[in-house]
């Protein structure tokens, strides 16, 4: 007898819900997206205990007739193609038939749908593999009850996170879908209570601004070829250190794909910093044949068939609209342009003013990007040809740099230049030191000591920060609150989707309490393990809040500052990087600066 075998079908559809289901905002997400392909005006999702006890999604669109409703259970069943050419111009959200037995598989599952011309609804029960059917009473429609999770598959329960955090994860998959259809209405109740509810908008800024909280959004619209884009983006102080919350829309599909996200941001050009994303919602609309959705099990990212020109026409579309409002100096030429059209095919909108105008300028003139030998051996003339290379500029690749103890404090501070960079006079060389990355690494080190022994001093407000988060972040938050508390972050919860900083660390006074919460959230929510003290998950969390509230490159610092600084160096481990890894030293040997004078 051979070793392959042909797989049950209970097991096959345990394979495939392994792909399609991971989390209760699994099956949120393909379940309103039939929802939508049924012409629904109203969808209702109704979870318990974040969705592990109880999913229901709820829809008045055209239903489904007896028949139909018993093959939508079987694997590969659907009504959105019928031949292959199909996949090529797909309109709708579902396409290949695999959502409902795949659900079935690991939960028990209720089918209860009708049709507008039909008396009696249809309700199917399946449990184990075993589907039971019989006549119903409920409005034309369907509605999909899933319970007890993953019940048979104990395996796959145990790595969901807490209710809490799923039921944050089905809130984010509910608010793509309101996104995507803005005239549709969206509930979602949790544990009988309604948590948020998306009434019908007319128009997508309109529900932009309901979803998304950021009344000061700036309106895009533009077309480049085949690329047609909308776009409501908020201003670059309220930018974030994630994409969290910067939603892309590719025909009405949520997806997640990182060039497009680096393509929103770098359209702000200069005024937002590297590694930061704007909150905000894009809409690309492209035709159906420059876009396969077939290439994810969940359908969450595409391919373009084109991606460079899409980047490039995107980024150039977005900077048009933006440089109006944020005053963004010009970008180079195109590499790969689509003609745009007439001008009078594109239109930039500003928010309302309420009250005061909003200011839309940046927030904090800095630059994050850390000095590296190359951006500094400018310094040094290139050798002339012909000539051997001796020793040149270098960072911490010298053994010998730090055998001395005491080495910092034995430089002589000479003069700080373009507020970034101290000029310092050494024994045998001339040291060039990254103001911030310097003391960075200072604050990084103190932080790491300190919440070893969980001694970090607290600096309170004398005005508590209200900050608005999303039910994401609150998740968050509440499941991390004792690691925030212990990095020096005092936290009060004020509502659903807002709390008051009270304290911050007393090292990180200068920090902003919103952005260094906002970034600290994003670093939790990674589900990193923040148990042990040296992880590599508390480094990360530790350097991004020590980056928030150090020296910042165009800060002048007096002569004393600067030295106290460059001497206090010396009591810090490994202190030739940033705990991003950039050198915060150059070193050019007196011998080398004597040769290219020709001494």
């Amino acid at each position: 007898m051979g070793k392959i075998r042909r797989l049950e079908s209970d097991l096959v559809n345990q394979i495939a819900a392994g792909e399609v289901v991971e989390r209760p905002a699994s099956i949120v997400k393909e379940l309103v997206e039939n929802a939508l392909d049924a012409g629904a005006t109203r969808v209702r999702v109704d979870i318990e205990q974040g969705g592990l006890q109880l999913v229901r999604v709820t829809d008045d669109g055209e239903g489904m007739t007896r028949e139909d409703a018993e093959l939508a259970l079987e694997r590969h069943a659907t009504s959105k193609i019928a031949a292959f050419d199909d996949l090529a111009k797909l309109l709708t959200f579902g396409f290949r038939g695999e959502a409902l037995p795949s659900i079935a598989s690991v939960s028990k599952l209720t089918l209860t749908t009708r049709t507008k011309d039909s008396d009696e609804a249809t309700e199917i029960t399946v449990e184990e593999g075993v589907a039971k059917l019989k006549t119903a009473a409920r409005a034309p429609g369907t509605t999909v009850e899933v319970r007890e999770l993953f019940f048979n598959v104990p395996a796959r329960r145990k790595f969901l996170k807490a209710a809490p955090t799923e039921a944050a994860h089905v809130g984010e998959a509910l608010l793509h879908a309101a996104l995507s259809r803005p005239d549709v209405t969206f509930v979602l109740a949790r544990d009988g209570k309604v948590a948020r509810e998306w009434l019908r908008a007319t128009s997508r800024r309109e529900r932009a601004l309901a979803a998304l909280g950021e009344p000061r959004l700036v309106a895009c619209k533009g077309a480049r070829g085949p690329l047609s884009i909308e776009a409501h983006l908020g201003p670059p102080e309220r930018a974030r250190a994630g994409a969290g919350a910067l939603h892309l829309l590719v025909n009405g599909r949520p997806v997640r794909d990182r060039p497009l996200s680096r393509a929103v941001s770098q359209s702000y050009g200069s005024v937002l910093e590297p590694g930061r994303y704007p909150i905000g919602v894009v809409y690309i609309d492209l035709p159906p044949n420059l876009v396969d959705v077939n290439v994810h099990p969940q359908k969450s990212e595409v391919r373009f068939e084109d991606a460079r020109a899409l980047f490039d026409a995107m980024t150039r579309e977005l900077f048009d609209g933006l440089a109006k409002v944020f005053a963004i100096p010009a970008l180079g030429p195109s590499s790969r342009p689509w003609l745009p059209p007439p001008s009078s095919q594109r239109s930039y909108a500003m928010p309302p003013s309420s009250g005061a105008p909003p200011s839309f300028g940046v927030a904090e003139q800095t630059t994050t990007r850390g000095v590296t030998p190359n951006d500094l051996a400018a310094l040094i003339p290139p050798p002339s040809s012909g000539q051997q290379q001796p020793q040149t500029a270098s960072s911490m690749d010298d053994p010998v740099l730090f055998s001395t103890r005491g080495f910092y404090s034995k430089l002589r501070f000479v003069a700080q230049i373009r507020g970034t960079f101290l000029v310092c006079e050494g024994e045998d060389a001339l040291y060039v030191i990254d103001q911030h990355a310097a003391d960075e690494r200072r604050n990084f080190d103190r932080l790491r000591s300190s919440f070893q022994t969980r001694a970090v001093a607290v600096q309170k407000l004398l005005v508590p920060e209200v900050v608005e988060i999303t039910p994401q972040e609150a998740a968050t938050l509440s499941e991390h609150e004792e690691i925030a508390m212990r990095l020096g972050v005092e936290v009060r919860s004020t509502g659903p989707t807002t709390v008051a900083v009270h304290g911050v660390p007393a090292l990180l006074i200068r920090a902003r309490p919103e952005r260094m919460l906002r970034d600290l959230l994003s670093e939790l929510s990674r589900g990193a393990d923040m148990t042990r003290p040296f992880s590599g998950a508390v480094d990360l969390v530790l350097a991004t809040m020590a980056c928030h509230g150090s020296i910042r490159a165009g800060d002048a610092l007096q002569p004393e500052q600067a030295q106290a600084l460059i001497a206090s160096l010396d009591g810090v481990d490994f202190s030739g990087h940033c705990p991003h890894g950039r050198p915060v030293l150059l070193r050019i040997p007196f011998s080398e600066l004597e040769r290219r004078v020709g001494r």
